[in-house]
């Protein structure tokens, strides 16, 4: 059922049911700068949410690499029912294909598919078909495709010399995340992880010294859903994101670059933790990101 104007009708739980999540989840694995996939300007199309971390990590490297005319991006609505994610009027219809659903996209490259519905999902406009809906891939494809079209003053967000420490990086941020911030050693002693981050930070602008990359990327969109991210840390001792100086005053710093203020809804999180985690502490507002920080002149 869609109402008019291309938009899917609005979110009914009792008709539909709540969305679940089922195999296969990631099956689109292909790959821009692929022989299926040629670096064409204007070919790919990015379904974003500006909730969904994934989806946002995707979003601010296409951004920071300077491929917003290049590749191009809508977003779904927020809230979902048993259908998946939905076009509706908040953020506007799809511009490529005019789907009211995401599942639409999902149909039309593979018929019958019942797997998981996923943001972000990359689209070739050409072949009429998904390239990946794999989160944790698409990024770093986008950190590194289509080096005739990205900004030349980018930043190397995925430079070979560091592949393999950026790897290792995000996946042990990864891992605290799900463990709520908190890590039990092989002596049984609870570790907070962001202590350990916020010493780290205590003398580098970045996570690799003067060094932007998509370690970055991944851990700014972590430290901005503090309160949903970190709850075990929080449950702890009460301390949230702006109660450690050197990460508060990094996500600050990294908030002034334009790929982060560009693609980032304040107001959308806000929401989505108000509706998702309602017992949780509020997060900084809008007037606290924006306030100065110092940490310009670190290495």
């Amino acid at each position: 059922m869609t109402t008019q104007l291309g938009y899917a009708s609005p979110v009914d739980l009792d008709t539909y049911g709540a969305y679940a999540v089922s195999d296969p989840q990631y099956p689109f694995i292909g790959r821009l700068g692929d022989p299926d996939f040629p670096e064409e300007a204007g070919r790919y199309h990015l379904y974003l949410s500006h909730g969904c971390p994934w989806a946002h990590i995707a979003a601010i490297v296409r951004h920071a690499r300077g491929l917003t005319e290049v590749i191009s991006a809508s977003y779904v609505d927020e809230e979902r029912d048993g259908r998946g994610w939905a076009f509706r009027e908040r953020f506007g219809p799809d511009p490529v294909n005019g789907f009211t659903l995401l599942r639409d996209a999902y149909e039309a490259t593979r018929p019958g598919y019942t797997g998981h519905i996923s943001v972000p999902t990359l689209w070739d406009r050409a072949g009429h078909r998904i390239v990946a809906n794999a989160y944790n891939d698409i990024p770093n494809n986008l950190a590194t495709a289509f080096e005739g079209f990205a900004d030349p003053a980018a930043a190397d967000l995925y430079a070979e010399d560091l592949r393999e420490a950026i790897d290792t990086t995000d996946t042990d941020f990864a891992t605290a995340a799900r463990r709520g911030g908190l890590w039990t050693s092989e002596e049984g002693e609870t570790i907070n992880t962001l202590e350990r981050s916020d010493a780290h930070l205590a003398d580098k602008r970045y996570l690799f010294g003067n060094r932007f990359t998509l370690s970055d990327i991944r851990f700014w969109v972590k430290l901005l859903r503090f309160p949903e991210t970190y709850r075990a840390a929080i449950a702890q001792d009460g301390r949230t994101l702006v109660d450690y100086p050197n990460l508060w005053g990094y996500a600050r710093d990294l908030y002034t670059r334009p790929e982060f203020r560009a693609t980032t809804d304040l107001a959308v999180q806000a929401e989505n933790r108000a509706r998702r985690f309602p017992d949780s502490p509020a997060g900084p507002t809008a007037e606290q990101w924006a306030a100065p920080h110092d940490r310009a002149t670190l290495g």
